[in-house]
């Protein structure tokens, strides 16, 4: 179970790193080719989109790992509810971001970056805040669950979509009134969205594999 559950975080990776980054540039970018390599090049070496990516497959890594591991003992209770409140937060909070940043654009068009996203403080500082907020709510919610990373990773779907179903809209919208760097923050808010509903996948089919397993053993130990 646990080398599955490695094999589903690398090939995470490889989608979020690989695919994903390029995607929602040629999203960005619309139909246009010019400077395309060039352009990703420059993302590519961008310690923010890096970080955003961290939390990605950090979170997907550390939701896998206390889901599946659970039955192990290896981590305290205490210790499980931390690891799981932290990383779902902090997805929550790229989630928020992203839906934040795609409306934003949506409704300011080009003037949403001079206003939200003009230094990289700023970025840091409301997904910060976010973050934070997430993480009291969460915490108070599941201090009494004995399955908050299961049930965090059931959140996650949903809230993947609604943040989809917010992000696609602005999308087009701004796609539409043929705004120059929009789309950027819109484009980002898909590639978010499609990489916390890939991330919710993972857990849930290990999930699915250890109850399967543990139903079998329960039957051959009567």
């Amino acid at each position: 179970m646990r080398k599955w559950g490695i094999v589903i975080s690398v090939f995470y990776a490889v989608i979020v790193a690989g695919l994903l980054v390029p995607a929602g540039l040629r999203l960005a970018m619309g139909g246009s080719s010019a400077s395309f390599f060039k352009t990703l090049g420059d993302i590519y070496t961008a310690w923010l989109v890096w970080a955003a990516i961290a939390i990605a497959i950090g979170g997907q890594a550390l939701l896998l790992f206390v889901s599946v591991n659970t039955s192990q003992k290896r981590l305290k209770p205490r210790t499980r509810l931390a690891v799981s409140v932290a990383a779902g937060s902090a997805l929550f909070a790229l989630l928020a971001f992203a839906a934040f940043s795609a409306a934003g654009a949506a409704w300011a068009g080009d003037k949403f970056f001079d206003r939200f996203w003009n230094t990289e403080a700023e970025v840091v500082s409301i997904f910060a805040g976010i973050w934070l907020v997430w993480g009291v709510l969460f915490f108070l919610y599941f201090r009494n669950s004995a399955e908050a990373a299961t049930r965090m990773v059931s959140w996650l779907l949903k809230g993947s979509v609604l943040e989809l179903l917010i992000a696609v809209p602005c999308h087009v919208w701004v796609r539409r009134r043929e705004d120059c760097s929009a789309p950027i923050a819109t484009s980002f808010g898909i590639v978010t969205g499609i990489a916390v509903m890939l991330l919710s996948f993972g857990p849930c089919v290990l999930l699915l594999y250890k109850k399967r397993l543990d139903a079998y053993a329960a039957r051959q130990s009567k």
